[in-house]
């Protein structure tokens, strides 16, 4: 039975057929979204065009029952080259929420594999590490440590070198846990709110001076446990946010009163209407007894 004609060369193709019998081209294969031609590369770049085809992980939502993340591609970037992971430990009456941003160093060498293997190395991990019973700043200090050796590992030769910022956040019973290499941040939102983190930067510039790669020589992450007054709101975040909207209290203004996953977009647009010059990434995570759920979905989307 005849399904159609081949996109490449016309010859009529028949349904199940894998290649055209007339040219050899591959069937079934998705054409480029900006001129149609079907001649995608394995890099995502159309071979006609040149034009970077969209990904999932241009716009994607992660979510637990009431703790959620946003990454974004922005509106400059050609691809999103951060990372974000979300789970929980723990039962329902006594669960830890664990979250990590890594933004990926434009810099260096495939960025992006740099932020998603260490994001999903380092939540993996503090969820082992809380499992077995550690303490959350022995587990975040374990994460980091095997996050930048998956990232080192990453490095086909000296010059080839992926890399990537870091913060993470334990936050469950009385107390946050926080850990961090690079200007990725975590922020309190509640009372008092505040910059749980210090940027990794030379003062005044966005130049790191810690960063998780083959080049960054020891990594050393900072820790800190930070016990709140009352409840409120950890905030995850990468610099595609805080370069627009870094004070505490305005950030509050928004992420307060919202589910986690609307303060989590409401925060992201912000910073696209604000310019969207970077990647976005945001992980909003409710404080408080029985905050946190222990199922965890994602919903990548394209990029509108």
């Amino acid at each position: 039975m005849v399904s159609g004609a081949c996109p490449a060369c016309g010859a009529l193709v028949l349904v199940g057929e894998a290649f055209c019998e007339q040219c050899g081209h591959a069937l079934g294969v998705a054409g480029c979204t900006a001129c149609g031609a079907p001649a995608v590369g394995a890099d995502g770049y159309c071979e006609n065009c040149g034009m970077l085809q969209p990904s999932e992980r241009d716009h994607v939502e992660i979510e637990l029952e009431v703790a959620a993340g946003v990454s974004d591609r922005g509106l400059r970037h050609s691809r999103n080259e951060d990372a974000m992971a979300l789970t929980a430990v723990g039962t329902a009456a006594d669960t830890m929420a664990v979250g990590v941003v890594c933004d990926g160093v434009s810099t260096s060498l495939r960025p992006e594999e740099a932020s998603q293997t260490a994001a999903d190395t380092a939540v993996a991990a503090l969820a082992q590490q809380l499992g077995e019973g550690a303490d959350p700043e022995t587990a975040t200090r374990e994460a980091v440590r095997l996050a930048a050796e998956a990232v080192f590992a990453l490095a086909e030769q000296d010059e080839d070198a992926p890399a990537c910022t870091y913060v993470s956040a334990v936050a469950g019973g009385r107390q946050v846990t926080v850990g961090w290499v690079g200007d990725s941040r975590a922020y309190w939102l509640g009372s008092g709110s505040e910059v749980l983190t210090g940027d990794d930067a030379t003062p005044g510039t966005h130049m790191l001076t810690a960063w998780l790669g083959a080049d960054a020589g020891e990594v050393v992450p900072h820790i800190r446990t930070f016990t709140p007054d009352g409840p409120g709101v950890v905030l995850l975040c990468s610099d595609g946010l805080w370069n627009y909207h870094s004070d505490p209290a305005a950030l509050a203004a928004v992420a307060l009163n919202a589910t986690p996953r609307a303060a989590a977009q409401r925060l992201v647009r912000l910073a696209l209407e604000a310019g969207g010059h970077d990647n976005i990434t945001v992980l909003v995570i409710p404080f408080g007894p029985g905050d946190q759920s222990e199922a965890t979905a994602v919903f990548p989307k394209e990029q509108s």
